[in-house]
């Protein structure tokens, strides 16, 4: 069971390595210290993964959400609504599981071999409501917090996304004397925020995840309702708790198995003895 678990997650890092590269494939870029400007920037990319990164084929669906609603004029994009409504309303938060680069980092890293700690359920629980307030900030902070041309400020991008920090602020600044000799405080903030959150994934698994990403508040508001569903098949289910035991996200397996916490990355699937679980499109939402 220890080598076919082992076997499965190594293709899902696969595919999350495919993912990021797919997502990233302008390598030449992080030695010149220059970021793409071509078309496809125009397309949002369904993870996490900062528009500046010098690798960057696509744009980052929370940075373009809040650069329209920060926009001049204060419009909704369609666009960009109607992308993230769709990747939700097909995968929910498969994409975390799968796709999202920063997701895919933390996963390495906890995999190096240290003790992790256990954080008390009812912290646990609250801390996870996290995400959802950077949720709401990224949604409505750009539209408040103006300059004097009526610009709004991207809160999470500027201030929090460790992704953005790793991804393009490290590559540009190691590349750039110019950019290295302007760093200031700010970036130092968002370095220690950086450093919070690697450090944390080696002890908790993904805690950005759990605690701080919009991008998975998101989805995760739409597992319930996707099209690619997970199931549990009552008359197959012997109650063992093996599946619970093996989710690292907290999630009870058997009696919410959609729940929003869940990154559908098979663990529980896999553990089964009875191969009570089942996941896919089309499948039936009932547990």
């Amino acid at each position: 069971m220890y080598w076919y678990r082992l076997m499965k997650q190594g293709k899902r890092h696969l595919i999350q390595a495919l993912a990021t590269l797919l997502s990233n494939p302008h390598i030449p870029n992080f030695f010149t210290g220059s970021i793409y400007q071509g078309s496809t920037k125009r397309i949002c990319v369904p993870g996490l993964n900062c528009y500046s990164c010098p690798g960057a084929a696509g744009a980052c669906p929370i940075g373009s959400l809040q650069a329209v609603i920060g926009g001049r004029t204060k419009n909704v994009s369609y666009y960009v609504f109607g992308v993230l409504l769709l990747f939700g309303v097909l995968f929910g938060r498969l994409i975390c599981g799968f796709l999202c680069p920063f997701g895919f980092v933390q996963d390495l890293l906890h995999k190096i071999r240290t003790p992790k700690p256990t954080i008390p359920r009812r912290l646990d629980q609250t801390l996870r409501w996290g995400k959802y307030a950077a949720l709401a900030a990224v949604l409505i902070l750009p539209a408040v917090l103006t300059d004097a041309f009526g610009i709004g400020d991207p809160v999470f991008c500027k201030y929090i996304c460790p992704a953005g920090t790793l991804q393009g602020g490290i590559p540009l600044l190691l590349a750039n004397e110019s950019l290295r000799s302007a760093a200031g405080f700010l970036f130092s903030w968002k370095m220690g925020i950086l450093v919070l959150v690697l450090v944390g994934s080696v002890l908790l698994y993904r805690p950005f995840c759990k605690y701080l990403c919009p991008l998975g508040a998101f989805y995760g508001l739409l597992n319930r309702f996707s099209a690619y569903q997970m199931r549990v098949d009552e008359h197959a289910c012997v109650h063992c708790g093996k599946c619970e035991k093996a989710c690292k996200m907290g999630v009870n397996v058997v009696q919410n198995i959609n729940s929003a916490e869940c990154i559908r990355c098979g663990l529980c699937k896999e553990v089964c003895p009875t191969h009570a679980i089942v996941s896919g499109f089309g499948k039936s939402k009932k547990n």
